[in-house]
């Protein structure tokens, strides 16, 4: 699971930076563009690898807590650590009644967990469990490191795309009595890029949620609990919308608001009904197995 990751996250890297490149390129018509396309990948790259546990968290304004302000929760989450077979994550809380949680970080060792006020005050013992052991697989499979890469990438993108979109309308007329770059590389920078690097960053956060859902089952040993979970956070969370960049959606476990038919394509997160039909078959699997091991 892990070096599938890392493949994949290198291909996310290469994919977002060609980007940032080509665009560069085609928008300015020479390679000053590429360079400064490059420039932008290779500080969005190491930046959202160095801070990445410490943006979301920002973000939503989590604050880190000790054993001593909450120590069941603090217990719960060392006791699945340990489980999970992980190093103990940052614990946080985020100050909203918007029942929600996410992880983050770079790597098992400078990771954190954060759960909103709202979320411990409508899922019981089990269903918080379920929640929790569904962001250490996150942590564990790296998947934190791939989402706030292609976030950044991302943003990087529709930022560079506005620079230089200003410098191919306004900048100075070459020799050729060219003024600025290749139209279609300003398209490309302003709609299509942002637009695709939206798609991939989406398309792989929705991959990546159904398999944290398998390894939180098989760290509780509960998979229903976390699919009750999911219907609670789905139905309360649209009530409580969650403020914060939306940028950071992705790492949520949870984001009621994503759209259906073509908007599908724009989703961070399965469908609730998919994700709970999945941990559903998962259960039977389960209670097949030990019915087969008590015979």
């Amino acid at each position: 699971m892990y070096r599938g990751n890392q493949i994949k996250t290198a291909a996310l890297l290469g994919l977002l930076s060609g980007i940032l490149v080509l665009g560069g390129y085609w928008a300015t018509g020479n390679e000053q563009g590429a360079f400064i396309g490059l420039i932008f990948a290779a500080i969005s790259s190491f930046g959202s690898w160095f801070y990445s546990d410490k943006a979301a968290l920002a973000a939503y304004r989590a604050q880190p807590i000790s054993r001593n302000d909450a120590p069941e929760l603090y217990d719960m989450v060392a006791n699945l650590t340990k489980k999970a077979d992980l190093p103990m994550p940052k614990l946080c809380v985020v100050p909203t009644q918007t029942p929600n949680a996410f992880a983050t970080g770079r790597d098992p060792n400078h990771a954190a967990v954060a759960v909103t006020q709202g979320i411990m005050q409508i899922l019981d013992k089990d269903e918080l469990a379920g929640v929790i052991a569904h962001e250490l697989t996150h942590i564990k499979n790296r998947d934190t490191l791939t989402q706030a890469v292609a976030g950044t990438l991302g943003g990087a993108i529709t930022f560079l795309g506005r620079m230089l979109t200003f410098g191919a309308l306004y900048g100075p007329v070459s020799r050729d009595n060219r003024q600025g770059g290749n139209p279609l590389g300003v398209l490309i920078l302003v709609v299509l890029a942002p637009i695709s690097a939206s798609i991939i960053q989406m398309a792989i956060s929705r991959t990546r949620e159904f398999s944290a859902d398998r390894g939180a089952a098989e760290i509780t040993g509960n998979p229903l609990a976390l699919a009750s979970a999911l219907q609670k956070l789905e139905s309360v969370g649209k009530q409580v919308p969650m403020n914060g960049n939306p940028a950071f959606e992705p790492v949520l476990i949870m984001n009621p608001f994503s759209g259906s038919g073509l908007q599908t394509l724009f989703r961070t997160h399965p469908l609730t009904e998919d994700r709970v039909r999945q941990l559903q078959e998962i259960a039977k699997q389960q209670q097949n197995y030990t019915t087969l091991s008590l015979n």
